[in-house]
């Protein structure tokens, strides 16, 4: 989960002038990747060979 020292921190890297869609999707990039890094702690990924695989899958 974000904290909002981080939320702070990276608005703070923020130019001076920016839009809305940029803070937002900045936003957005730091909500998933605390996401992706709290489920690759947690084991909850997928090796490349067995993505590889269901790729093939897909392709037929």
């Amino acid at each position: 989960m974000l904290t909002k020292e981080t939320v702070i921190e990276h608005i703070k890297s923020l130019p001076d002038n920016f839009s809305l869609d940029e803070l937002m999707e900045k936003l957005l990039f730091l909500y998933k990747l605390e996401i992706a890094l709290e489920q690759s702690k947690n084991k909850q990924t997928t090796t490349h060979e067995v993505v590889k695989e269901e790729y093939k899958k897909w392709l037929q």
